[in-house]
């Protein structure tokens, strides 16, 4: 599986991001011919190399053209890359990391996600730098994002368009919620909005002890030198071994003793629902001998707060445990198979290279219901069908 890893030695940006890109081989004359195909118009790329810290990186700008100045909405901003002649993937991927932006401005200024304006200025930057990220995505192949903890910067100021904004900004701060991270000693601002949002919406997690094969490494360049570290994205794009997808996950648990049991088939419902991987109970005895529930949540940082959402809306507890938890996986797929019992979805797992085809519990429950059969019958058959599908 190829991946890229993003260090955040100074923090990320938009403009670092695609410097780093570029850095690794990725021709800039290539990446602007691709965002022509945005069909935007006012801007030129320029890329130069750097040097912070004696390291030689990539410094890339977006260079707006005057133009008359207006507001625009994520609906406005969604339109432009829907109209442009980009791949499926390019337009989700951008539009995903927009979607961050725009849910964390809203709370921020506790407004809706559809009232949300980017300035023009801004929103024709933000444009170049997260269509061209996800335009890098694709060309490089990269199947995963992990990144080490996002360094943020602490304390100072930041002019925006809002105006003075403390370090870090809180629209930064809102993205990157449930999300590994790092003040640091350095007073000033590492991580964009544009940058967190990135990693937000694009990245598995954190990974520390994984093994993988570096096979392109990038620079992107921060605007000015820091005394205290080099100004520098780094990126990293390797492989890694494809029979296991890693990501992090966090494990919320609780303890419930005074909670009425026919509750929880239904938060359990609301917590997958929520987008937790796993959800399940475990009876426990608590203090002074009360019999009790261990409710167990697994589920990835970036929807963390959905799972508090509902455990501290639906249950009696006062209080969750988390840890953080690494996780290793069998790449999977589903595709639809024919089969005598007519076309089937079924999940593709990888297993030391050969393919094994296993039945969904939800597509053998329709089987048997439309053709009158005993689940048990369906399952029989249909392993037996799919075991001979990949001999």
């Amino acid at each position: 599986m190829k991946i890229a890893y993003l260090d955040t030695i100074a923090g990320i940006s938009g403009d670092m991001t695609l410097g780093a890109f570029v850095s690794a081989g990725f021709r800039i004359d290539d990446l602007a011919a691709e965002l022509k195909k945005l069909r935007l118009d006012g801007f030129e790329l320029a890329a130069k190399h750097v040097t912070r810290s004696g390291i030689v990186a990539t410094s890339v700008e977006v260079i707006i053209s005057e133009q008359p100045h207006y507001h625009r909405h994520l609906k406005d901003i969604n339109e432009i890359i829907d109209a442009g002649d980009l791949s499926t993937e390019v337009k989700e991927r951008a539009k995903k990391v927009f979607h961050e932006i725009g849910v964390a401005e809203a709370k921020v200024h506790n407004t809706t996600i559809d009232k949300i304006h980017f300035h023009e200025v801004g929103a024709v930057d933000s444009l170049v730098d997260i269509v061209g990220a996800s335009i890098c995505v694709e060309h490089f192949g990269i199947e995963a994002v992990y990144s080490s903890p996002v360094r943020l910067g602490n304390g100072g100021f930041v002019d925006t368009e809002h105006g003075r904004m403390p370090i870090p900004t809180p629209a930064t701060v809102e993205i990157l919620k449930g999300y590994p991270t790092t003040l640091g000693s350095v007073s000033a601002e590492l991580t964009t909005p544009t940058g967190a949002a990135f990693i937000k919406a694009l990245s598995r997690g954190v990974i520390t002890t994984e093994r993988f094969t570096t096979t392109e490494v990038g620079y992107g360049a921060g605007t000015r030198e820091i005394e205290q570290i080099p100004n520098i994205l780094r990126l990293m794009i390797g492989e890694m071994p494809s029979d296991y997808a890693v990501d992090e996950i966090v494990s919320v648990e609780t303890n419930i003793d005074d909670m009425n049991p026919e509750i929880y088939p239904y938060v359990v419902e609301r917590l997958l629902a929520a987008g937790a991987h796993d959800a399940y109970l475990v009876p426990v005895i608590m203090k002074k001998g009360r019999p009790g529930i261990l409710l167990s949540t697994l589920v990835l940082r970036s929807k963390m707060d959905s799972v508090l959402s509902v455990i501290f809306g639906e249950t009696s507890t006062l209080g969750v445990r988390i840890q953080q938890v690494e996780r290793r996986k069998l790449q999977r797929t589903e595709k639809n198979l024919s089969t005598s019992l007519g076309n089937v979805r079924v999940k593709v797992v990888l297993v030391d290279g050969k393919e094994t085809h296993v039945p969904e519990f939800e597509e053998c429950k329709r089987i048997a219901q439309e053709k009158k059969m005993p689940l048990r019958e369906v399952y029989k058959r249909l392993e037996t069908e799919l075991q001979g599908s990949v001999e």
